[in-house]
């Protein structure tokens, strides 16, 4: 059941960073892959800040969406 979840989250996450990054989302495999790149990156990040959601379901999907904007930014300054 967590891989599911873990799919979802990622998807998720993926497709609100591309909204926020002016993307409008990149279709589900990418958005997946970005969403879970970017879920590893946010809890790297806000672990270095000591910020710990603890599991719970919103703080994962937060964390996962800060860090995919912070992966999506990465790649914008490459791109130009």
């Amino acid at each position: 059941m967590g891989i599911i979840i873990t799919i979802l989250i990622g998807a998720l996450a993926g497709y609100l960073a591309g909204k926020v990054m002016k993307g409008g989302g990149f279709g589900f495999w990418i958005n997946l892959i970005v969403g879970i790149v970017g879920g590893f990156i946010g809890g790297n990040v806000l672990a270095w800040f000591g910020i710990n959601w603890g599991g719970h379901l919103i703080g994962q999907i937060v964390t996962a969406v800060i860090g995919s904007i912070i992966l999506l930014w990465v790649i914008s300054l490459f791109k130009k």
